[in-house]
């Protein structure tokens, strides 16, 4: 579009906005702040959203649904900004940014939260953790509380608490039609059904209601390393363990170069190597118990002990920071047997940067012990899930290699995956893919809830299921 056509079209959308009620501060293209408004997590992902509304309450998101359905222009919501595959944003349409919706109030005497629609991790855990309560969440910081309950939310404490969505007792949203509605066991069931693992496709929700968990301030984590010599032993190790211990104790097993700074030993520093993350929120002698054998096969370096939970949460954040180029694809897990393995130890020693990583994460725990009818994740059963991160430093370079190894990784381990794919993990794979991720009933079951709540799919920037008509 040309830039005057297009700074005309932007200054009758903020018009219309302002005729709406809207509060909330408007960026459009060319004004201060513009650059970085539209910026997202992941660096690889560059367009240009005619107008970015922030949003400083409800009614604000009503009016720029309102504008949007009205105007028939293309729609994204931005959390905290973190879908690999650019949800967030879009070309000449309207982003309802809700970075100003992060407020997180906790009650501790009833153990519940409240956390506004744009509140990251961070948000929620520093509520919370001043009363030694927990949401089980993501492993990143900077990441959206919102984006990540509404595709499932598998963290390092799933296995003792569940997933995300296992706490989450209530929602108020906005939906297509610019009602604010809330969901619960009670009230709306059929979409808070659908919120619990549906991703963001009946609404836009401007406040999480939660249970909390006693859990922290400190809990027993950190890395062991190997050298990746004996990535084989390590792995199968680490499964060994995994087989006979409580559910207070996960492990995340991670292929990765060894990045370039502190904690690490300089002498390690850009060589490929096997990472144990273990968290255990047991006592500490139980803890050492479950991790003495893994501690007997004598890694390189020993960086688990007490740990602030907050420390835990954050402890990736700088090799996850924004800006990145990004490519990713995973995996559900029927095992974790010897042949996926060695197959993920030979196609690691191809990997393209030296940012990329494989991730393997343990189920089971308290993630099974929920139906699969009770929500729309659809895959609890599940042993294991495989996370193939494709991280390349300049995301405007040439990503075709970073790409093709995601892909030739994802190819080789595809016959051990008991079906479908995390729905947070979803690239831009094509509604089959979406299919896989919920199975034909719980999906049936969500074209349902969008056929009434948003039956002229409003809201499909994201990982979308279409309405039946």
């Amino acid at each position: 579009m040309p830039t005057t056509a297009l700074t005309q079209t932007c200054d009758r959308l903020a018009t219309e906005l302002s005729r709406r009620g809207f509060t909330g501060r408007i960026t459009h293209p060319g004004e201060p702040g513009y650059e970085d408004a539209r910026r997202v997590w992941n660096g690889a992902v560059d367009r240009r959203p005619a107008r970015i509304a922030r949003p400083r309450a409800t009614a604000d998101v009503a009016a720029a649904i309102g504008l949007a359905r009205d105007r028939e222009l293309p729609l994204a919501v931005r959390g905290g900004g973190h879908s690999a595959a650019g949800h967030s944003t879009c070309d000449d349409g309207l982003v309802i940014d809700l970075s100003q919706l992060r407020r997180v109030a906790v009650d501790p005497s009833t153990r519940q939260a409240r956390a506004g629609g744009g509140a990251l991790l961070a948000d929620l855990d520093q509520a919370t953790q001043a009363h030694g309560l927990v949401v089980p969440a993501g492993q990143v910081s900077h990441t959206g509380v919102g984006g990540l309950t509404l595709g499932g939310g598998i963290g390092y404490l799933s296995r003792q608490l569940g997933l995300t969505i296992d706490s989450l007792t209530g929602a108020q949203l906005v939906t297509a039609a610019g009602e604010t509605v809330h969901a619960s066991a009670d009230v709306n069931p059929d979409l808070f059904w659908a919120l619990r693992g549906g991703g963001g496709n009946f609404g836009v929700v401007t406040e999480f209601q939660f249970a909390l968990h006693r859990a922290g301030p400190v809990v027993t984590a950190g890395v062991l390393a190997y050298p990746y010599q004996r990535a084989g032993e390590v792995l199968r190790a680490s499964r060994a363990v995994m087989e006979h211990v409580p559910q207070e104790l996960s492990i995340h097993e991670i292929l990765l170069t060894v990045p370039d700074h502190e904690p690490f030993p300089a002498e390690l520093h850009g060589t490929r190597a096997v990472f144990l993350v273990p968290v255990h929120t047991g006592g500490h002698d139980q803890a050492r118990a479950d991790l003495a054998p893994l501690r007997e096969l004598g890694p390189v370096f020993d960086l688990v002990g007490p740990m602030p939970y907050l420390a835990l949460q954050s402890m990736i954040d700088d090799d996850t920071r924004a800006g990145l180029g990004h490519y990713g694809r995973s995996h559900w897990l029927a095992g974790y047997g010897d042949e996926l393995i060695d197959t993920l130890v030979e196609k690691f020693e191809q990997v393209s940067s030296p940012l990329s990583h494989l991730i393997t994460a343990r189920m089971g725990g308290a993630v099974q012990r929920v139906p699969d009818h009770a929500t729309a994740f659809r895959h609890r059963s599940a042993a294991n899930l495989l996370w193939i991160i494709g991280l390349w430093p300049d995301p405007h370079a040439d990503s075709s290699p970073h790409r093709a190894w995601v892909d030739e990784v994802f190819e080789a381990t595809r016959h051990h995956s008991s079906g479908g794919v995390y729905v947070n993990a979803l690239a831009d794979e094509g509604p089959g893919r979406i299919r896989s991720a919920y199975g034909q009933d719980t999906y049936a079951r969500l074209v349902r809830a969008k056929d009434h709540w948003d039956p002229a799919n409003l809201f499909k920037l994201n990982q979308n299921i279409p309405p039946s008509r």
